[in-house]
């Protein structure tokens, strides 16, 4: 596992380098992607095993007996997370935002309103507004450079018609992990407005030391009847083009609408992603996440010294993922320009925080999941763009 070695991924249909000059106007010739939630690393080396045997067996047919895969699911809940859950619970999505739209269809109706903590990860909102839900965003309060719940607020916003809420733990694009009694809080806003809990921890692996994620039917283990589960592999081990997320579902009652909507959408996962994920929900992908948050969190160390050195910029303090969050607020520039001179001067790629939804303005996100030689002259250059 060599996470600095620089893999060129320009020109193999990769989105967050093939299409940042599209989007942003940044050359991938001269400037550095650091925008999708994607790392430039190679994922553990028993991926590449598991897909070299279907390779050499050379028929890539239908896919059947999932014991072997849902136990290796089920025994990486229980040793990394603590969490005990059952084979019969999962089901395979092609992905999370799949995932979270298929909790959309099932659980709410075209008009419902629907609670989203902002700013948060951009696809919710998509998914959502392209359903013809409304959302409702309660904004996380930012306190001395932290988000924290406003379970208040939130209350007296509810209208009556809201069903559905989304929490994003670890937060994205803040990068916080939630305290228990903060989830435990959670789970008591839902049961007060009689809200479904869709509970995305997909970066529930990618924790930094000096920080535990506590699973949300640990924290609340009586929110069951409430809870669905989100996790997926695919933001752990770098296989997004696999397209496998799991849809864990403890209630009877939640477990039948669900598998009644799958079976009548006829949505089945492709046999590469089940088979990369058994192969890294292992042993050997355990060692390699361990050297994996190490790597992050020294990117992160040098990141935020020099980000939090320059004029007017912040950097939120990050305990999960690999998405530092950053504060341009500060620096007395419109925002227009902030955005120029990262993209322009600096030549970074990054998402735009006004995109996360409310609170997201003055921010932008930056993806730390590169080999440091290239964070850090990314960094040059944005020093260079704001230093005077």
């Amino acid at each position: 596992m060599n996470f600095d070695e620089v893999i060129d991924r320009r020109g193999t249909h990769c989105m967050k380098w093939d299409m940042m000059e599209r989007l942003y106007g940044v050359s991938a010739d001269t400037g550095t992607a650091m925008w999708v939630a994607d790392m430039d690393f190679r994922p553990p080396a028993a991926a590449g095993r598991a897909l070299q045997r279907m390779l050499d067996h050379g028929i890539y047919g239908y896919y059947g007996d999932e014991r072997s895969y849902r136990d290796a699911i089920c025994r990486w809940m229980r040793n990394r997370h603590g969490w005990d859950i059952e084979p019969e619970w999962i089901f395979s999505t092609h992905g999370l935002v799949n995932g979270t739209a298929l909790c959309i269809d099932c659980f709410t109706r075209p008009g419902d309103r629907v609670v989203l903590f902002t700013p948060v990860y951009h696809a919710f909102a998509r998914v959502l507004t392209a359903a013809g839900r409304e959302i409702v965003e309660c904004r996380l309060a930012l306190n001395e450079g932290r988000y924290e719940f406003d379970f208040d607020a939130y209350d007296r916003q509810m209208k009556g018609g809201e069903t559905l809420a989304i929490l994003c733990s670890p937060h994205n694009p803040g990068g916080r992990v939630w305290y228990r009694r903060e989830l435990r809080a959670m789970a008591e806003f839902c049961e007060r407005h009689d809200l479904l809990l869709v509970s995305d921890e997909i970066h529930h692996d990618l924790v930094l030391p000096g920080h535990d994620h506590i699973a949300m039917p640990l924290a609340a283990p009586e929110a069951q009847q409430r809870t669905i589960m989100l996790t997926a592999t695919t933001k752990t081990f770098n296989l997004a083009g696999a397209h496998i997320g799991n849809v864990i579902i403890a209630d009877d009652r939640l477990r039948a609408v669900f598998a009644a909507r799958m079976a009548a959408l006829g949505i089945s996962p492709n046999s590469f992603g089940l088979f990369l994920a058994e192969a890294v929900y292992s042993d050997e992908g355990a060692e390699w996440v361990d050297h994996l948050v190490r790597y992050l969190d020294a990117n992160r160390e040098i990141f935020d010294r020099r980000i939090n050195a320059l004029p007017g910029l912040a950097s939120m303090q990050l305990e999960a993922t690999y998405l530092a969050w950053v504060n341009f607020s500060d620096t007395g520039l419109a925002p227009e320009e902030v955005s120029r001179r990262i993209e322009q001067v600096a030549r970074i790629a990054v998402n735009r925080g006004p995109t996360f939804g409310a609170g997201g303005a003055g921010f932008h996100r930056f993806n730390l999941a590169t080999p440091r030689i290239v964070m850090e002259a990314a960094l040059d250059r944005l020093e260079a763009a704001f230093s005077g």
